[in-house]
């Protein structure tokens, strides 16, 4: 294949992203495969948390990472208020407990969790964790940039668990 012909496939759907494009935006987005995390926090009613695939490093000095929760979500001020949350990263044999936290973020009863020094619900066990304090909120259109001084990070080994075109899956090493 010429790089020419990996620039445009004769199937290459183009488009302005906006109003009657929003689910060709979200086809394309869903390109990308992503892990899948459940961040945590606690509220004055409890523990919280949500499935969240926004997830990215930022920096190693300081290190830092963000998370970015949909300003329509009925837990975004829960989050976006929080002075402290965790993230943390799904194994692939973990998808029950990605589905825990969709769309009930009280999701917290027969769990094995615990509460860290700041008061923040932790689940061991996962892939990664990262205990962050907020340091930076950002605006981001119908999303906020939340950015975290990881405080905090423990991990194992084991094969993360991916989401990828509205699909969970595994990734495979070639």
């Amino acid at each position: 294949m010429t790089v020419a012909e990996a620039i445009k496939m004769p199937n290459e759907h183009v488009f302005v992203p906006g109003g009657e494009n929003s689910r060709s935006f979200r086809n394309a987005l869903g390109a990308f495969t992503t892990g899948v995390t459940v961040v945590t926090a606690t509220t004055p009613e409890g523990p919280i948390g949500m499935t969240v695939n926004s997830f990215a490093s930022v920096s190693l000095d300081p290190p830092l990472v963000l998370w970015s929760p949909a300003k329509s979500s009925s837990r975004y001020s829960a989050f976006s208020g929080a002075t402290h949350f965790a993230i943390h990263v799904l194994s692939a044999d973990q998808d029950v407990l990605s589905a825990r936290f969709t769309r009930n973020g009280r999701a917290f009863d027969d769990l094995d969790w615990e509460m860290n020094d700041e008061g923040v619900p932790v689940i061991p066990g996962t892939l990664a964790r990262f205990e962050c304090r907020q340091a930076a909120a950002h605006d981001a259109g119908d999303h906020t940039i939340i950015v975290g001084e990881v405080l905090r990070a423990a991990h194992r080994d084991g094969e993360p668990l991916c989401f990828s075109g509205g699909t969970f899956g595994r990734f495979s090493k070639q």
